[in-house]
C-alpha cells in the first residue's frame, strides 16, 4: 500500500495511476485522515501531491508531524516537497521567477530516486509548474538536482528517507518521471508488485459472496462500460441471484436497447428486466431547455422508474453501483470532505434512501482504464469494453435546447454515422470521446433545387489520458468532408455540420 495525500493538485490521480501501472496497490486520501489511515492498515510509503496553495501563507494544509516520525518512506511533490522542507525547519518563499513548463534539471549529486537513467551529470527535461521555491533546506537534507532558477530542484535526507521534488514526476512531459515514481516505490519504500487486474477480479467475487450470501441483488444496466463491468462480476460472483434493471430512457444510443439484450443473453447468467420508458421521458422533458434542469428531471425520474421495478423484486438487500474511483476522490477536497458523492454528470441516479438498500460497489477503487482492463481479464466483448464514455442523463444534454422525440431521432442517426465513420476509419481507439450534438439553431441551406431551413450539427472529438484535460482531435479535411455529407444527405432536418476546436480548458468535453 502506498498513500498518496492530495493538496489539491489537478493531477493527483497520475500520481496514482503511475503507482497503480508499476504494479502496486495505492489510495488517495486528505491529510487529515493519514495518521488514521495508517493505522488501520499500514503502508509502506506516503506520497504528498501538488497543489494551489503557499506553506508560507496563514491556514495552508499542513501534515500531522507525528506523519514525519514513523519510520516511513515520504516523497513530497511541488507543493508536498515546499511543505516537508517548511515543517521541518527549512525556508519557502515566493520566487521572483515562476517556472510553468519544461525545465532542464542537473543533478548534483547521485541520488537513489534517479537510478537508471540519469548516470553522472547528465541534464534531464521536468515539468514544473510552481510559484514558491526552497530557499533553505532543513537539516539533514542535501541538494541533488537543481534548475537555472533553483538549488533545489530535488532534495533528500537518505536517513530518514525523506524525498522531495520541486516538479512534477506523474505527467508524460516528464520523460523520466515514470521511472523516479518507481524508483520511490521498490527501491526505496521495498513495496512488492502485487496489484493486477486478476488478483482484484478474484478478490471482488469472494467479498461479493461473502457480503451477499444468499441475499439478492439489484443493478441498473445502462450499456455503458461501467456498470457493464459491474454487472459481470456480480453475476460471476452470485449468478442468479442478481437481477438487472434497464431503464429505456430513449434517450440512448441508436439500438442500444437490443445490443444490451444481445449482449446480456450471451454473457450473464443472471436476469434483466426491461422498461419501456421512452415516452415518460420525452414527456417529462417537454418546453425544458435549461441544462440542469433537464438532467435533474432525467435522474429523478430515473430514480423513480427504477424504485418501482425494484420494489417487486423480493428479498433484495444489495444495489449494485458503477461507481469508480475518480466518482470518489473527485468529491473529496484536499482538506477533507464527503467521501463519496456521485455527481450528476455521471450517473443519471444515485441510492434512493427510500430503497434502504446496501450498496455494492466492485470497481470504486479503479480507474477507467483499469475497468476496461477488468473488462478484458473477464473475456467482454471489446464493442462494450473499449466504448468512449457517455453521459448519464444521455441525449437528453446533447440536444441543445427542448428534446422532442423527433430530435432524437435526428441525433441518434447523425451520432450513429459519426462514430461509423470514426470505426471505418481505425481512429475509435485513438479517440477518448467522440459524439455529435444537435443545436437548437436553424440555417438556410440549399439542397437539389430547393431551399431549406433545418438544423445545424456539431461534432465533437476530444483526445485525453484521463478526461481532466483534453484536446480536440485533428481530422483530416476529406473525413469530415465525408462525414458532414452523409450526415445532410442521410439526417432528413438536419442541413448544416460544424467542428468543435476547443480544448479542455477552457471548454468542457461535453456542450452541457
Amino acid at each position: 500500500m502506498i498513500y498518496i495525500v492530495d493538496f489539491g493538485s489537478q493531477v493527483t490521480q497520475l500520481i496514482a495511476r503511475r503507482v497503480r501501472e508499476a504494479g502496486v496497490y495505492c489510495e488517495i486520501i486528505s491529510n487529515n485522515s493519514l495518521l488514521k489511515n495508517i493505522e488501520k492498515t499500514g503502508c509502506s510509503g506516503i506520497i504528498f501531491s501538488g497543489g494551489p496553495a503557499s506553506v508560507h501563507k496563514a491556514n495552508t494544509p499542513k501534515i500531522d508531524k507525528k506523519a514525519f516520525n514513523l519510520n516511513i518512506p515520504i516523497l513530497g511533490i511541488c507543493y508536498g516537497m515546499q511543505l516537508i522542507c517548511h515543517q521541518l525547519g527549512g525556508k519557502v518563499q515566493l520566487s521572483k521567477k515562476r517556472e510553468f513548463g519544461k525545465t532542464l534539471i542537473k543533478p548534483s549529486k547521485r541520488s537513489i530516486l534517479f537510478t537508471g537513467f540519469n548516470r553522472g551529470k547528465t541534464s534531464s527535461h521536468v515539468w514544473m509548474s510552481h510559484g514558491d521555491k526552497v530557499i533553505n533546506l532543513p537539516k539533514g537534507f542535501t541538494s541533488v538536482a537543481s534548475s537555472s532558477n533553483t538549488k533545489f530542484a530535488a532534495v533528500e535526507n537518505k536517513k530518514k528517507l525523506f524525498y522531495g521534488l520541486q516538479f512534477h514526476p506523474e505527467v508524460v512531459h516528464t520523460p523520466n518521471g515514470h521511472k523516479i515514481i518507481e524508483n520511490f516505490v521498490f527501491k526505496i519504500c521495498k513495496a512488492k508488485k502485487n496489484w493486477s487486474m486478476k488478483n482484484h477480479l478474484r478478490n471482488q467475487i469472494k467479498e461479493i459472496k461473502r457480503r451477499v450470501k444468499k441475499d439478492k441483488v439489484i443493478c441498473g444496466l445502462s450499456g455503458g462500460v461501467d456498470s457493464t463491468v459491474t454487472a459481470a462480476i456480480i453475476s460471476k460472483a452470485i449468478n442468479n441471484q442478481l437481477t438487472c434493471i434497464y431503464v429505456d430512457t430513449g434517450l440512448m444510443r441508436l439500438n442500444e436497447t437490443a445490443e444490451v439484450v444481445k449482449l446480456f443473453k450471451k454473457y450473464f447468467k443472471s436476469r434483466l428486466i426491461i422498461k419501456n420508458s421512452k415516452q415518460t421521458f420525452i414527456d417529462a422533458l417537454r418546453g425544458i431547455s435549461d441544462p440542469e434542469k433537464k438532467r435533474k428531471i432525467i435522474g429523478n425520474l430515473f430514480i423513480k422508474i427504477f424504485n418501482q421495478e425494484a420494489k417487486k423484486i423480493k428479498r433484495a438487500k444489495y444495489l449494485a453501483q458503477g461507481t469508480i474511483y475518480p466518482d470518489v476522490i473527485e468529491s473529496q477536497s484536499f482538506h477533507g470532505g464527503p467521501t463519496s458523492i456521485i455527481k450528476s454528470h455521471h450517473n443519471v441516479g444515485g441510492l434512493p434512501k427510500k430503497m434502504k438498500l446496501k450498496l455494492v460497489e466492485p470497481l470504486r477503487e479503479l480507474f477507467k482504464d483499469e475497468v476496461r482492463s477488468l473488462g478484458i481479464e473477464m473475456k467482454l466483448p471489446m464493442k462494450f469494453i473499449g466504448r468512449h464514455p457517455f453521459p448519464g442523463p444521455g441525449l437528453g444534454i446533447r440536444i441543445l435546447g427542448e428534446v422532442s422525440a423527433d430530435r432524437v431521432k435526428k441525433l441518434q442517426q447523425a451520432d450513429n454515422i459519426y462514430i461509423e465513420e470514426i470505426k471505418s476509419s481505425g481512429l475509435y481507439d485513438e479517440i477518448w470521446q467522440a459524439f455529435a450534438v444537435l443545436m437548437p439553431v436553424k440555417t438556410v441551406g440549399v439542397m437539389g433545387d430547393h431551399r431549406s431551413y433545418e438544423q445545424v450539427c456539431g461534432l465533437r472529438a476530444v483526445t485525453s489520458v484521463d478526461g481532466m484535460t483534453a484536446d480536440f482531435y485533428p481530422f483530416k479535411a476529406d473525413f469530415l468532408s465525408k462525414v458532414s455529407t452523409r450526415i445532410i444527405n442521410e439526417v432528413k432536418g438536419i442541413n448544416r455540420v460544424v467542428y468543435d476546436t476547443t480544448s479542455k480548458p477552457p471548454g468542457t468535453i461535453e456542450w452541457e
